[in-house]
């Protein structure tokens, strides 16, 4: 039997993928704005038509993964290759077509590949987990999700950073790519770790009364966070009167959602997973409770909530996706088309989001970058603030009324 990877590689695959997650849906609109003219009309359709294909294609995603069996390693390595080769085509190339075409294109690689190496490598740590004894889940999870939390941070960053080159973009592509080839070296031995049993599909998954539970939490919990990643940059902007400050909080937001991770995952081996992700919820609820209260100014206030719901965030990725891969080491221990599931539901209220909210801010007569009345400020405040608690409130009674022992979980 092969050497399983060290620990730190699951950080760095996780940094990868987090890199081609959210900086993505932050960066690619405006270069194609700035370099192209596309109107942002058009780029948001084409993210709106992916985000739908994405979400249609988990599940099938998941059931390839797991009929890969000993070809997972050959598969991954080729989704690795599509990932850095598709970033690659959308930043540092000149769009061969029409530049929208171009972005569709480059786009549906990207995600496609995002979503199988998503699916593999969550489904994949269900096994390395069960080789790490008490607390395994926990442990692996306080390190993969510690490294999406620096990826997506530094991913955010780096165009801004590299804005003094010719052609930023295409060097954080250069630099994503060569990240993709270490993270692949660093993971090689993964994959080919022996395969629990060759059926575990959605059937198995969904009869388990638990699993059902957890994929219901996770789309409840899951909806705030969606929530208020849509709105951000609108809430910085019009209700804090604070352009200019969007890419700094955000920062912040994700560090300290980084740096909370490793002391959730200790805090869970001390008290329990279920009892310290309550914790974790009741600290977004009071955040976001806070941020209802806001107004222009408040930079500082609400830097202080970015850092108490970044934290809390660091506890939502860090203790559920392990109780969920806890439970499936029992029910459906390939994982592959658990995971797909999972991602599902993480993707739809992200879909869910941006078609409710912004039609609902432009019903109370927001407009972004110019001057709002009090009643469509007011609206954001509540879309932002509000919305985001009740939904945290009802996960909190989801998880308390969900019978999660231990021996359930490990």
């Amino acid at each position: 039997m092969r050497e399983a990877a060290p620990l730190p590689g699951y950080a760095l695959f996780a940094a990868l993928l987090a890199s081609a997650g959210l900086p993505i849906y932050i960066h690619a609109p405006k270069f194609y704005v700035d370099e192209y003219g596309v109107s942002l009309a058009a780029l948001g359709a084409v993210l709106f038509g992916l985000r739908l294909l994405d979400v249609v294609q988990d599940p099938a995603l998941g059931w390839l993964s797991e009929r890969l069996h000993r070809a997972r390693g050959l598969a991954v390595a080729g989704a690795v290759a599509l990932l850095a080769l598709s970033m690659v085509a959308l930043f540092a190339v000149t769009p061969p077509v029409a530049p929208l075409l171009w972005f569709g294109l480059t786009l549906t690689g990207l995600f496609t590949a995002f979503s199988f190496l998503t699916i593999t490598f969550y489904a994949q740590g269900v096994s390395r987990a069960g080789r790490l004894g008490e607390g395994g889940h926990v442990r692996l999870a306080a390190w993969r999700e510690t490294g999406a939390l620096l990826g997506v941070s530094a991913a955010a960053v780096a165009p801004t950073l590299l804005m003094s080159t010719r052609e930023p973009f295409a060097l954080f592509a250069a630099g994503f790519a060569g990240l993709a080839l270490l993270a692949a070296v660093a993971m090689r031995r993964e994959w080919h770790l022996p395969i629990a049993r060759a059926d575990s599909g959605f059937r198995e998954v969904l009869a388990d009364p638990v699993a059902r539970r957890l994929l219901l939490i996770a789309l409840v919990n899951a909806t705030p966070v969606a929530v208020t990643s849509t709105l951000f940059l609108f809430f910085v902007e019009s209700r804090l009167a604070a352009p200019g400050w969007e890419g700094p909080l955000l920062l912040l937001f994700f560090l300290s959602a980084a740096a909370s991770a490793p002391a959730w995952g200790r805090a869970a081996r001390a008290w329990g997973e279920k009892r310290t992700l309550i914790a974790g919820m009741v600290l977004s609820i009071l955040a976001f409770g806070y941020a209802a209260l806001l107004g222009p100014g408040d930079i500082i206030p609400f830097a202080l909530i970015c850092i108490a719901s970044g934290a809390a965030l660091g506890a939502d990725m860090t203790l559920l996706p392990a109780i969920f891969a806890g439970r499936m080491a029992h029910v459906a221990p390939n994982a592959g088309q658990a995971f797909g599931l999972w991602s599902f539901v993480s993707k739809f209220t992200l879909a869910f989001a941006a078609v409710t909210l912004l039609p609902l801010l432009d019903l109370a007569g927001f407009a972004a970058g110019a001057d709002n009345p009090p009643a469509a400020l007011a609206m954001l405040g509540v879309l932002y603030a509000l919305v985001p608690c009740a939904l945290k409130l009802l996960a909190v009674a989801l998880l308390v009324a969900t019978p999660l022992t231990r021996e359930a979980i490990r």
